[in-house]
């Protein structure tokens, strides 16, 4: 079955059906591109959805990708990233192996077609020029055949007539003769002519016509046999990649199936245990005895003994009073919601009751005493500290040393930031050793650099690891404090503390009475005024009167032997750290620390100083020297 047999009078539609089978193959290409394109746009979304829920740097989030739930989420965005990165692959192979390959196939498929019919049309010309050189020797043949009758019959017509002269009759006999000759010849013509258009025309058909239509036949077929084995390709593409695809759907259900929710509790557990004992029972309070009125005993004063309380700092209060809970004047009086008091604390104003007078020389004492109501009753205890504990949980901000957390955060938050600085020491001692081996390269082969160039990234590197070995200690001694290694005050602390306990016994139970007769709980302005304290006038009034030193607000590193002869001076060694306790003022002197006996001034060109960005003393200076004193006493 041929085309050329059976299709030899069908050009024009040929050509037709050829234009259509490559415009099928050019929708085939617009419909893979197309797909391709989908292919990217559905990976981009995925790849955007993914990057949308992942959890930000330094952030909250990140926090919360402990638990095995968030973990396997985490899985999930991971592997649909993935999952469509295959989708890219699937895009990237569709353009390259179908549409590229098609693309150029097509050109050559067009520039065969129109070689194959242009070789039809010049065949077909061909054959309809010898047609007409048939047709035009035919009428010629014919014309000089009537012109030959027409002059003989002339010539018959002459010879016959007597009037006409005899060179007229032979006149016209040779026209006549003329004439058949003509004819003669146009016959010859006209059979040669004929012969010739009838072999043309039998190879035109036969020969010329098949093989171009066998040639178009052949082009058509691997047309047809191309476009399919894109179609296989296409399905390839995505089988190619299902096995990955496969693969991240394992994986994602691997992580689905990783999810331990015991683990997840207890991890719940970890973060947000504070370390404090549940509140106590309440002890029964006898109103029928109005002039002798009982005390509980997880009340802020004990009536017990000879009325004298002896607060410690290390003992634990039998009962500890729930931190919102609202005491009612009367029995008749309903209790309030614990929602109602919470909003409370967190609107109201902050009140320091009984304690108002905030000089310099009784900042401690209020500290002692916060800490001594924190010990006693729990934390929060009051209006001041409920707000600054639920704001620091809600901000997520406080102090350096993370005091403002419960006990067990605070000791997981200072030891991270033990590990993160402990990894900084690292990584610059790390660089320090790299950097004193390219120097000693450079001091062996001077030719291969200048050993003094690294000096000063040297020098820079040992302040680095100085300083960062500043505020690991720093935060060492207060994880220590946290985890009771170390004592949390000195001594002369202790002592302030003890005597104030002793001293203020009465101020204090006076301000527990006020709480309990106030309508809502709390103090007021005008009970705080009748209840300040009155500490008698003693020794240690005048100790505590005295200035107190100053706070630390950076270091500094000794560059040169300084010998502190005048009075006011301190005399330093070179490369001794110490502490800053007052920058240079514009007069060329510093003044410094090096414990809580020796202080003084030094040149300011003698240290070299690194101040605190918040200006915050440092605290480990006192853990050190209880450690020592401990050390000592054992």
């Amino acid at each position: 079955m041929s085309w050329g047999t059976e299709l030899w009078d069908q050009f024009d539609n040929l050509e037709k059906h050829t234009q259509w089978g490559i415009d099928v193959l050019e929708k085939f290409i617009k419909f893979v591109k197309e797909r391709t394109e989908i292919e990217l746009s559905y990976a981009k979304q995925l790849r955007n959805l993914s990057k949308k829920y992942q959890p930000k740097k330094n952030s909250k989030e990140e926090e919360e990708y402990r638990y095995t739930s968030t973990r396997a989420f985490l899985a999930t965005l991971n592997e649909m990233n993935d999952y469509a990165g295959q989708h890219e692959v699937i895009s990237e192979n569709m353009t390259s192996l179908i549409t590229g390959e098609l693309t150029r196939y097509v050109q050559e498929l067009k520039q065969e077609r129109k070689s194959h019919f242009h070789d039809g049309r010049k065949a077909q010309q061909h054959i309809e020029t010898c047609w007409k050189q048939l047709e035009a020797s035919k009428r010629r043949f014919e014309r000089d055949c009537k012109e030959a009758d027409r002059a003989q019959q002339y010539f018959e017509k002459m010879d016959a007539d007597i009037n006409v002269t005899k060179a007229d009759v032979e006149k016209a006999r040779q026209q006549a003769q003329l004439r058949h000759q003509m004819a003669e010849d146009s016959k010859a013509e006209y059979s040669s002519t004929l012969q010739k258009f009838n072999s043309e025309q039998h190879d035109h058909y036969y020969t010329h016509i098949p093989n171009i239509f066998q040639k178009i036949q052949e082009m058509e077929e691997r047309r047809i046999v191309r476009i399919g084995e894109s179609m296989k390709t296409f399905a390839e593409v995505d089988r190619q990649v299902i096995p990955i695809i496969g693969k991240c759907l394992d994986e994602i259900t691997k992580a689905a199936e990783s999810i331990d929710h015991k683990n997840d509790s207890q991890l719940v557990i970890e973060a947000f245990k504070s370390g404090f004992e549940p509140p106590g029972d309440i002890d029964f309070e006898d109103f029928t005895q109005p002039m002798k009125r009982t005390v509980s005993e997880s009340s802020l004063s004990n009536s017990r003994g000879d009325g004298k309380s002896e607060l410690k700092f290390g003992g634990k209060s039998k009962g500890k009073l729930w931190p919102f809970i609202k005491k009612n004047k009367s029995p008749k009086q309903q209790k309030e919601p614990l929602s109602h008091r919470f909003n409370e604390f967190m609107t109201s104003k902050p009140k320091i009751h009984c304690f108002r007078s905030l000089k310099r020389g009784q900042t401690q004492s209020l500290y002692i005493h916060k800490e001594l109501m924190k010990r006693t009753l729990g934390t929060p205890t009051c209006a001041i500290e409920a707000r600054e504990y639920v704001l620091s949980l809600k901000l997520g901000a406080g102090p350096e040393d993370f005091s403002h957390l419960p006990p067990e955060q605070r000791r997981k938050k200072l030891q991270q930031k033990v590990d993160e600085l402990n990894k900084d020491i690292q990584k610059e001692m790390d660089q320090r050793d790299a950097l004193t081996k390219m120097k000693d390269v450079y001091i062996k082969n001077p030719q291969m650099g200048d050993a003094a160039s690294v000096d000063h990234r040297l020098a820079e590197l040992g302040q680095n690891i100085e300083k960062l070995r500043l505020e690991a200690q720093k935060f060492e001694g207060w994880l220590a404090e946290v985890e009771g290694r170390l004592p949390m005050r000195n001594e002369q602390a202790r002592r302030q503390s003890g005597l104030y306990e002793a001293q203020n016994t009465s101020a204090v139970n006076s301000c527990a009475q006020d709480r309990e007769s106030s309508p809502d709980g709390s103090y007021t302005e005008e009970q705080s005024q009748e209840t300040e304290m009155k500490v008698p006038a003693t020794d240690f009034d005048d100790e505590f009167d005295d200035e107190e030193p100053l706070p630390t607000i950076g270091t500094c590193k000794a560059l040169y032997t300084f010998e502190g002869q005048n009075e006011g001076t301190i005399s330093v060694a070179e490369g001794e750290m110490l502490y800053v306790i007052e920058e240079d003022k514009g007069d060329g002197w510093t003044r410094i620390r090096r414990n809580e006996d020796e202080e003084g001034y030094v040149p300011t060109s003698y240290v070299e100083v690194y101040l605190d960005k918040n200006a915050k003393g440092l605290r480990v200076l006192g853990v050190k020297q209880a450690a020592s004193s401990n050390s000592e006493e054992n």
